[in-house]
């Protein structure tokens, strides 16, 4: 005959239960009220959106999406499809979730976990996210057809990995991303403020992400005009894009909008303006505000405004 068991250790385990809940609603009420706390200037996130309407999102560290947007920068610079950009960021996704890794299985390094010792490059190269991005597209375009194979045939062409079947999930996500940086989707980054940034440096990473002719003709590390009050002082970086260029350089110039979001909490970025739509770090939840919007009337000649030929950058300073 079984035992008789204490009646107490069987009331205390809804009790425990319920304690637990508790404990797990709290810890998820902490992280929302530290993103969304003072209007998006808590914890750093990034999200990217489908096009609207569809739902679709992939959420992020900041720092995986400065990755995300050199590797979608760098295929956009060299005129690829939008087919290339999903391969090389779903690529990345599965092996390194999209962190530029100082270590892997033996030798392999970066995003792409490339190895030295197969002909990739050197350590320094490989973990440099423009050219080990850069070099994945390279080979990637030598692959027949790349743009008509399963995503998983493409990917392993190029990576000759031991689990090739595992790209296959990161598709979907992969696809978000893809049209965050294109003509379609959008990119917001949430969190503090930015303090300060240097226009030559976001002039230098634009180059090398973009290609020579990124800056254009446009207003370069000029101070931003007066000050707006409660925003820190900026400089200007204003990227002129092509007049009449089609939606090639309409995407261009949106990848470059957006990969300014991406890299704000790295480089200082403190506002972005393109197409009518602006965003300011530390406010409106992260998102872009269209003109007119919680983001774009301050009433002092509406210093975010650009023209549908020019992203505008402004830098903490």
């Amino acid at each position: 005959m079984p035992e008789n068991r204490d009646p107490r250790s069987r009331r205390r385990r809804p009790l425990r239960a319920a304690v637990g809940l508790l404990v797990l609603f709290a810890v998820v009420g902490y992280f929302a009220v530290q993103r969304y706390s003072n209007g998006g200037a808590g914890a750093p996130y990034c999200t990217a959106a489908a096009a609207a309407g569809s739902g679709q999102k992939y959420e992020m560290t900041p720092e995986q999406a400065a990755n995300a947007a050199t590797i979608a920068a760098v295929g956009i610079s060299k005129g690829l499809p939008d087919r290339a950009v999903t391969i090389a960021l779903a690529t990345a996704m599965q092996e390194s979730s999209l962190r530029n890794l100082d270590h892997g299985d033996r030798d392999s390094l970066g995003l792409f976990q490339q190895r030295p010792s197969q002909g990739w490059g050197t350590p320094e190269q490989i973990t440099d996210p423009v050219y080990s991005a850069g070099i994945f597209y390279d080979h990637l375009v030598d692959v027949p057809g790349y743009s008509r194979l399963p995503l998983t045939v493409a990917a392993q062409k190029v990576q000759r990995s031991g689990f090739p079947q595992a790209y296959a999930k990161h598709e979907s996500d992969a696809t978000v991303l893809t049209a965050a940086f294109g003509e379609s989707g959008t990119l917001f980054c949430s969190g503090p403020a930015p303090l300060r940034g240097d226009p030559e440096k976001v002039k230098a990473e634009l180059v090398r992400a973009f290609g020579k002719d990124a800056l254009g003709g446009g207003r370069n590390g000029a101070p931003a005009g007066r000050t707006v009050p409660d925003r820190v002082e900026e400089s200007e970086v204003t990227l002129q894009l092509k007049r009449d260029g089609g939606a090639g350089e309409a995407r261009r110039g949106r990848a470059m909008a957006h990969w300014a979001v991406a890299r704000s909490h790295e480089l200082g970025i403190a506002r972005v303006s393109y197409d009518g739509s602006a965003w300011i770090g530390g406010k409106d939840r992260g998102q872009w505000q269209s003109k007119g919007g919680n983001g774009a009337k301050d009433g002092d000649g509406d210093p975010h405004d650009s023209a549908p030929d020019e992203v505008r950058i402004f830098i903490a300073r």
